[in-house]
């Protein structure tokens, strides 16, 4: 994996660029916001972590610039601002994440590492899939039954991108907790069972005997497609 960091202050950009050297990354670093631009363009990276203080242009100008380009690589933006409107700020820009000054370096590793799962399962997900006489458009996130629209909600998509993502391996119950709750809400294992239920009511022809989202027991679950 290779990652890009932006990032001004010398002291904590050298800390990063050795942090994650030593978990095996590969990193390019820049100083500021213009060099930090040219560098997302036109280097292939899987993950920027961009500073919001960043002189030429800042962090919050320089995401939205690169979504309105099509630029799709996850961003981690790092900020010694740590009020509710700046990270609204952040996300709204079009950053994935926001951590705030100062961070442990395990805090920053675990979502760099989150940052990146989440990638990899959405570059693992098909545009389109049919369960039974479900057509699910993942695209559009969309889903129709004979040309009738079928409700999710955005949590149930992440939950079926999840599910699809891996192949028909099973999934945790923490493994959703940690990758589509992400712990934000304090849900536990109980609410996963509910939402699975959701699922298998608007998916399964008889939700009380499942073909296609399958309970792995001592486990969590796993979606089989026939």
């Amino acid at each position: 994996m290779r990652l890009l960091i932006i990032e001004d202050e010398l002291p904590m950009r050298i800390a990063l660029v050795k942090t994650l050297e030593a978990e095996g990354y590969r990193v390019i670093s820049a100083v500021d916001g213009p060099s930090g631009m040219e560098s997302a363009l036109t280097e292939k990276v899987d993950l920027i972590l961009l500073d919001v203080m960043l002189p030429g242009l800042d962090g919050y100008a320089l995401c939205r610039e690169l979504r309105h380009r099509g630029q799709e690589v996850p961003v981690l933006m790092l900020t010694a601002r740590g009020q509710v409107q700046d990270r609204v700020e952040g996300l709204d820009c079009g950053a994935d994440d926001y951590l705030v000054k100062p961070f442990s370096m395990k805090e920053l590793l675990a979502r760099v590492r989150a940052l990146l799962r989440r990638q990899s399962r959405v570059q693992a997900v098909p545009d389109t899939l049919l369960l039974g006489g479900l057509h699910l458009d993942f695209r559009k996130q969309e889903a129709t039954r004979e040309e009738e629209l079928v409700e999710f909600t955005t949590r149930e998509w992440d939950m079926l991108k999840l599910l699809v993502a891996a192949k028909e391996e099973p999934i945790s119950r923490e493994q959703f907790l940690d990758e589509v709750w992400e712990y934000n809400a304090w849900p536990t294992t109980r609410t996963v069972d509910n939402f699975v239920a959701k699922l298998r009511v608007k998916i399964e022809e008889n939700p009380n005997a499942p073909e296609f989202v399958l309970t792995v027991r001592g486990i969590g679950y796993k979606l089989k497609v026939r």
